[in-house]
């Protein structure tokens, strides 16, 4: 691997942060140099110079190698973690080294998490910025792999291939060059769109801002200590719930229902069971909150149950009243659809309704071989035959994905001594949902989690919104580099 050409890629991502610091510099400036600006400008200094220096000093390579895309992947994460939690440890308060990190992960991974009781003590530069994390990362966990990985390579194609399945029959995959500019534009739009609807509905400015930020990005970092909840207003639920939806489905066909002027592109598959999974998780939770007593009208048990639905399917983690006093059933419902959650080339984190359905369907075809031996029996998807070798890597996934939940659940016992927060900690940081339950729910904090138990988390959070597989691909590089050296 050359080291030039990996340097230089990852001095892109760092760049980028750089560039979302000096804009909270001018958050904080604009507020009257607010108690954050020493903090940011001292982590934009050092965030600039260290992203730039590649530039200056390394030359230029144009080809990059599988290995490399992989190797710039994981380092570009991992560094923007550590660049980022710079104004947190800097700025202080309740941001130990161990908090900042925790914050700074939970942000670029759209997880949402919070180590923060009260929010609203922050500055409002430092408010701008934890939203600034989770606009960068939810952009670049959809295109950096496709921005980085060489078009010639097979790699590059299989990981385009699994993205863009869904729209196999609108012929888009012929069009991966543009992937990243529609994906980028859809993004932009999205935000956009979302900042404006917010100001109508009587959000101010900097709330505006930072909750588009948020949802679009699946995120969930807000600027209230009540979440969405502390705007008490039906048009900002409904604004929310919309666009948290439009950033969990395939960006692909959001562009295409643009493009074509017409909502037949949603005519799919993929994107009917992500709403019937909605409508279904919502009916359940409505009736469970109002048989017991949770809400005492219909229109409020909707209202909070279909929100809460969408909000954790999504991964966003937004919330508009307490969950932890609700029973078991719902609860149980809003962890599963966690899990589950939208659609592959989207913002959001988790196992992906794509792989879900596929896996189901495989479980159906091979009961129906099982019964019927001498049968033919195929896996479609939108009337495409989805073939053995493309299956086995997406049930290889969530197997990986399932043995990881278990494992941090059984190191989460360990390290923190409470099995409950071990295994709702677990499922809400590894599907980046950010609220979970009970004592984690959605008003609820990591403070007085365990430093260990915060590294773990940070470790879920990272799996899910990389998706495992760039992980294990430098996990490999280097054990394999290791084990060359010691024979």
């Amino acid at each position: 691997m050359k080291i030039q050409v990996i340097s230089r890629n990852v001095g892109y991502a760092l760049l980028v942060s750089a560039l979302f610091m000096f804009l909270s510099i001018l958050v904080s400036v604009s507020r009257g140099n607010d108690s954050a600006l020493a903090a940011l400008t001292i982590s934009f200094i050092i965030t600039f110079v260290v992203g730039v220096f590649p530039f200056i000093f390394v030359r230029k390579h144009s080809a990059i190698s599988t290995q490399e895309g992989y190797m710039i992947i994981v380092l570009s994460w991992l560094l923007s973690f550590l660049f980022g939690m710079l104004p947190y440890a800097l700025w202080g308060g309740p941001f130990t080294i161990v908090n900042a990190w925790f914050e700074s992960v939970s942000g670029y991974t759209t997880t949402g998490s919070t180590i923060l009781e009260d929010v609203e003590s922050l500055p409002d530069s430092l408010l701008f910025w934890r939203a600034s994390t989770h606009f960068i990362g939810g952009l670049g966990v959809v295109v950096f792999l496709l921005l980085v990985i060489p078009g010639s390579t097979q790699m590059k194609l299989r990981l385009t291939n699994m993205e863009l399945s869904s729209l196999s029959k609108y012929e888009y995959r012929s069009r991966t060059n543009k992937t990243v500019n529609i994906f980028a534009w859809v993004y932009f739009g999205i935000t956009a769109a979302a900042f404006l609807c917010y100001l109508l509905a009587g959000m101010g400015p900097f709330d505006a801002i930072c909750h588009a930020m948020s949802v679009v990005s699946t995120g969930g970092f807000s600027t209230r200590n009540l979440s969405i909840g502390a705007f008490d207003s039906v048009a900002v639920d409904l604004i929310t719930m919309f666009f948290m939806i439009c950033s969990s489905v395939h960006f692909g066909i959001l562009f295409m229902c643009f493009v074509m002027r017409s909502v037949r592109p949603l005519k799919n598959e993929i994107f009917r069971c992500f709403m019937i999974m909605i409508a279904i998780a919502s009916l359940i939770v409505t009736v469970s909150l109002k048989v017991n007593g949770v809400e005492q009208t219909w229109g409020r048990s909707l209202l909070s149950a279909s929100f809460h639905v969408v909000s954790f399917v999504t991964t966003t983690g937004f919330a508009i009243s307490d969950n932890s006093v609700w029973p078991m059933l719902p609860s149980a419902m809003l962890m599963f659809v966690g899990l589950i959650c939208g659609m592959a080339g989207s913002t959001c984190g988790g196992i992906k309704i794509d792989r879900f359905v596929l896996l189901v369907k495989s479980i159906v075809n091979h009961m129906k071989n099982v019964l019927h031996p001498t049968s033919v029996n195929e896996v479609r998807v939108n009337g495409r035959i989805i073939r053995e070798q493309d299956l086995s890597p997406h049930i290889m996934y969530i197997s990986m994905y399932i043995f990881a939940m278990l494992f941090s659940v059984a190191a989460g016992m360990m390290v923190n001594g409470n099995g409950i927060h071990a295994l709702y900690g677990t499922l809400s940081s590894i599907s980046n949902i950010g609220a979970s339950l009970y004592d984690l729910g959605t008003f609820s904090n990591y403070a007085s989690e365990p430093a260990a138990a915060k590294i773990l988390y940070t470790i879920n959070m990272f799996l899910g919104r990389v998706e495992i597989y760039p992980v294990l691909a430098v996990l490999m590089m280097v054990t394999g580099r290791r084990l060359n050296r010691n024979r």
